[in-house]
């Protein structure tokens, strides 16, 4: 901004700036003053003086034009990343004279969208002016802003006045939320022999046949499971998805967010935590969030919160990690071996190293290296990569018989 758009925008904010049509009457009357001093007629400072004076009422009105406008901001309501926010802000005009010819314009903050503006035509005496306007979204975020600007040259139109009102606004857009019709990483907690489960072996086996669903074969799945007389009507191997009795014990959703994060892969992250939580509370399954910069939460609203709001490096504020069955969110590799018995992990691999070499062999736990140039949902809907000693030997497929 040079020197003279800065002067101009500082009276404009602070007393009032000449429009075009000002500048101009404003050289018409030092030319007439000028054309007087040489000519010494009488009538060109009369016209010179009549100019001058009413240079002088336009350049008071705008500022009480703006005077007695009371703006007041609705609660803006959350949403997800896609949908529009609807912002609503009233104008109340609160003395005895009509206000015209305003601009309203809403400082949104930049990484949201640029300022929102709309021309008020009038507002009457002692009346209200709803303005409401749809803000798409593109990111997700908890967006905070806190001043609008007012600007009329009503009535005359020769001078620009703008003030600045201070109306605090927060919107919150939610993340992605997957919608997932299976998880393996989700659904086979609980199935391998970890010492945690061996506690609870008996109950297990007294829920071992009952069927909670039927899918397609993957390869790896045991031949016991699998429905013949399904499989003999589709025509293609169909494997029994049994009920899973986890003791009523809590798993966790953490997502290293102190972590060092390539910014697409963390908003994976962010996407992926939100849709593995709604997967498990549509279950009703004891689950909660674990960020660094919340520790644990429960409950749709605070959890949505709490993803909208996180990034990557933030500052840590909670506790260490629980000592209960995680599912770890993360791109440090090394971290992997620190889990508790029980855990999973979804693991987005730093730039510099291939998807099948950031993970070592002596994995206890399975999880999901998650390539960021394909679908996260499929990613997050397939078959675990098992990359722990145990599960080496898996069984081979079944023998189609002809």
């Amino acid at each position: 901004m040079n020197l003279g758009k800065r002067i101009a925008d500082w009276l404009e904010t602070h007393w009032v700036t000449p429009s075009y049509s000002g500048w101009l009457l404003a050289g018409l009357a030092i030319f007439f003053f000028a054309a007087g001093t040489n000519t010494l007629s009488g009538w060109l400072y009369v016209m010179s003086g009549v100019i001058v004076a009413l240079l002088g009422v336009a350049a008071i009105l705008p500022e009480r034009s703006l005077r007695g406008i009371q703006v007041t901001r609705r609660p803006i309501n959350p949403v997800s990343v896609g949908s529009d926010l609807t912002i609503e802000l009233d104008l109340e005009n609160r003395t005895a004279q009509a206000k015209t010819l305003l601009q309203v314009r809403d400082l949104l903050p930049y990484r949201l969208a640029k300022p929102a503006a709309t021309v008020v035509e009038a507002i009457p005496p002692r009346k209200t002016y709803r303005w409401t306007y749809f803000q798409p979204t593109e990111k997700r975020g908890v967006y905070r802003w806190h001043n609008l600007q007012l600007r009329t040259a009503a009535p005359l139109g020769l001078f620009w006045c703008r003030r600045e009102r201070t109306v605090k606004a927060a919107a919150i857009v939610y993340p992605t939320v997957l919608p997932l019709t299976a998880c393996p990483l989700i659904d086979e907690i609980g199935r391998e022999n970890s010492p945690k489960f061996h506690s609870s072996r008996r109950s297990q086996n007294a829920t071992e046949g009952i069927t909670r669903a039927l899918r397609p074969y993957r390869w790896g799945d045991p031949i016991r499971l699998i429905h013949w007389r399904t499989s003999a009507r589709y025509g293609e191997f169909r494997v029994r998805e049994l009920e899973v009795f986890t003791g009523g014990e809590e798993i966790v959703i953490c997502l290293d967010s102190a972590g060092t994060w390539q910014a697409d892969d963390f908003e994976q992250a962010v996407i992926a935590a939100a849709s593995l939580y709604f997967y498990m509370a549509h279950r009703d399954t004891h689950v909660k969030l674990w960020t660094a910069g919340t520790g644990l939460l429960q409950g749709d609203r605070s959890v949505l919160e709490a993803l909208a709001g996180t990034y990557a490096g933030e500052e840590v504020r909670a506790e260490s990690l629980p000592e209960l069955s995680m599912v770890w969110l993360t791109q440090n590799p090394q971290s992997l071996n620190t889990l508790p018995p029980g855990s999973r992990w979804l693991l987005w691999p730093p730039t510099n190293q291939k998807p099948h070499l950031v993970a070592s062999s002596d994995l206890e736990f399975p999880g999901l290296v998650i390539q960021s140039d394909k679908s996260l949902q499929t990613q997050l809907q397939s078959q675990l990569q098992r990359l722990y000693s145990e599960s080496k030997s898996q069984e081979p497929g079944p023998e189609v018989r002809s």
